[in-house]
C-alpha cells in the first residue's frame, strides 16, 4: 500500500485548477511498491516496470516484403525490361543460398535474400516463360526489401517503463522473443457511496429514496483501469461511521474513492471523517460539473471524495482519479487530447473554470463534423451520458461560444 505523509496534497484554499490538480498528482504520489511478471498473453492493460530492450535486431535477417522475384539491382537494363533465368526457389523459413549473378530467385514473403540479391519485383508485376522471367523497368534500387534491424536494432530501447500496454506492444514484445513482462501489481481501491437517501439496486425503494448508480459506475471506470476493486457498499450520513468505515479500508488498500458528503452541507460528514483519520486538503476545483472534490490521505493511504451528482461523478473521474490511478501504478498521467469539431450550438460560461459540455457529434452534408449540446445540462441527467458521444472542453479563458466555432472534443472511450 502506498503510505502518503498527511501534507502530500497540501494546497491553498483557493479554486485550484484542473491541471494544477494532474501536476500536484504527477509530482507528489509515488508508485505503489511490488512487481510480478506475468504472461505476454496476460500483460495487456498492466504497466510495464522495467524497460524492454531489444535482444535481437527486429526484423533479425534481410527478407523480402512480397511473393516475387529476388535480383541483383545492377543486373538489371538501363532500359526496357530485363530478362533473366529463375535459377533458385526459396520460401519463408527456408535457408537462401547465394545467387549467381544474372540470374533472379523465386522468392516469397519473409524468406531471407539470397546474398548477393538486394530487389525484389512483385509477382504480379512480372511475366514468367519457363525457367525465365521478364522484369519491367523502373523498379528502385532495394524495393520490397526489408533490411535486418530496420524496425528496430538490437540494444536499442523499444518499450520505457511506466507505459500502459497495449496490443500494438505485446505484438512488439513477442517480435523480440520475450514470452513474459516485469509490471506492475495491480492496485487495490476500495469504493463506498455515503446518504442516507440511497440504497443499492435491488433492493426497496423507500420513499424520499434513490438508487445508487455512482458506486457502480465507480466500480466500471475502476475495472477498466485494470485495478482490484472491493465494493465497500453504502455508508449513512453519520460521521463516526464514515470515520471507521475510511480507517478499516486504509489497511489493505491502496486508494479509497467515495461519492458524496464532500460538500458543505450540515450532512456532508466525509471532510470531517477524513480529518477524523487523517488529513484532507479540500479541493474546490476550478471544474464544472464537479467543483466539490476532496482530497486528502487516511492513514497514509490517498484518498478522493467525489460529488454526489453521477454526472459530476463521471467527469471528475476523468480529471482527477485517472491521474492518480497512473501516478500509483507508476504510469505518468496521459492528457487526452481534445480533438477540433465545429459547434453548433451557443454557451457561456465563467472566465477561469474549465468546463465540460456534453454533446453528440454529426457529420454535415458539407462532409464538416458538428458538436450539438444535449438539452439539459444537469449534473443528475444520467441520459445526459448515454445520449451522447463525449465532452466538449472549454478551457480556462474561453467565456462564450457561438455556432461555428472550432471547440476540443473528446470522446467517452478516451475518459474512461
Amino acid at each position: 500500500m502506498a503510505q502518503l505523509s498527511s501534507d502530500s496534497f497540501a494546497f491553498g484554499d483557493g479554486l485550484m485548477a484542473v491541471d494544477d490538480a494532474v501536476a500536484l498528482i504527477a509530482a507528489r504520489i509515488p508508485p505503489v511498491a511490488g512487481t510480478e511478471t506475468v504472461d505476454l498473453a496476460a500483460a495487456d492493460g498492466r504497466v510495464l516496470a522495467q524497460d524492454i530492450v531489444a535482444a535481437v535486431p527486429l526484423p533479425p535477417f534481410d527478407n523480402s516484403a512480397v511473393d516475387g522475384y529476388a535480383v541483383r539491382w545492377s543486373d538489371l537494363a538501363t532500359a526496357g525490361p530485363t530478362t533473366l533465368p529463375v535459377a533458385g526457389r526459396v520460401a519463408a523459413g527456408a535457408a537462401a543460398a547465394a545467387a549467381m549473378a544474372g540470374t533472379a530467385v523465386r522468392i516469397f514473403t519473409g524468406a531471407p535474400m539470397p546474398a548477393g540479391t538486394d530487389t525484389v519485383f512483385m509477382q504480379e508485376d512480372v511475366t514468367r516463360t519457363g525457367d525465365s522471367v521478364a522484369l519491367p523497368h523502373g523498379l528502385g534500387a532495394g524495393a520490397n526489401r526489408r533490411l535486418a534491424g530496420e524496425d528496430t536494432p538490437a540494444g536499442r530501447t523499444v518499450l520505457a517503463a511506466g507505459r500502459v500496454l497495449a496490443p500494438q506492444d505485446i505484438a512488439l514484445c513477442a517480435a523480440v522473443g520475450l514470452a513474459t513482462l516485469t509490471v506492475r501489481r495491480r492496485l487495490r481501491v476500495a469504493v463506498l457511496s455515503t446518504g442516507d437517501e440511497i440504497v443499492s439496486p435491488g433492493q426497496p425503494l423507500p420513499p424520499a429514496a434513490l438508487y445508487d448508480s455512482n458506486r457502480f459506475a465507480l466500480q466500471a471506470l475502476l475495472g477498466r483501469l485494470g485495478v482490484m476493486v472491493t465494493d465497500l457498499g453504502i455508508l449513512p450520513d453519520d460521521r463516526a461511521a464514515v470515520s471507521a468505515a475510511l480507517a478499516a479500508a486504509a489497511s489493505g488498500h491502496d486508494l479509497i474513492v467515495t461519492s458524496g458528503g464532500v460538500s458543505t452541507g450540515e450532512e456532508d460528514h466525509v471532510r470531517a471523517a477524513v480529518e477524523a483519520t487523517g488529513a484532507l486538503t479540500f479541493w474546490r476545483l476550478a471544474i464544472k460539473p464537479g467543483r466539490p472534490v476532496a482530497m486528502g490521505v487516511v492513514a497514509g493511504t490517498p484518498f478522493v471524495g467525489l460529488p454526489g451528482n453521477p454526472v459530476a461523478v463521471f467527469v471528475t473521474f476523468a480529471h482527477v482519479v485517472r491521474p492518480l490511478i497512473a501516478a500509483l501504478s507508476g504510469a505518468a498521467p496521459d492528457r487526452p487530447l481534445a480533438l477540433p469539431v465545429v459547434a453548433d450550438f451557443a454557451y457561456r460560461k465563467k472566465e477561469g473554470r474549465r468546463e465540460y459540455v456534453r454533446v453528440s457529434l454529426a457529420r454535415g452534408e458539407d462532409g464538416v463534423v458538428r458538436a450539438s449540446k444535449h438539452p439539459r445540462d444537469g449534473a443528475g441527467v444520467i441520459t445526459s451520458l448515454t445520449e451522447t458521444d463525449g465532452l466538449v472542453e472549454l478551457p480556462e479563458p474561453v467565456t462564450a461560444v457561438a455556432p461555428g466555432d472550432v471547440v476540443g472534443f473528446l470522446p467517452y472511450a478516451v475518459l474512461r
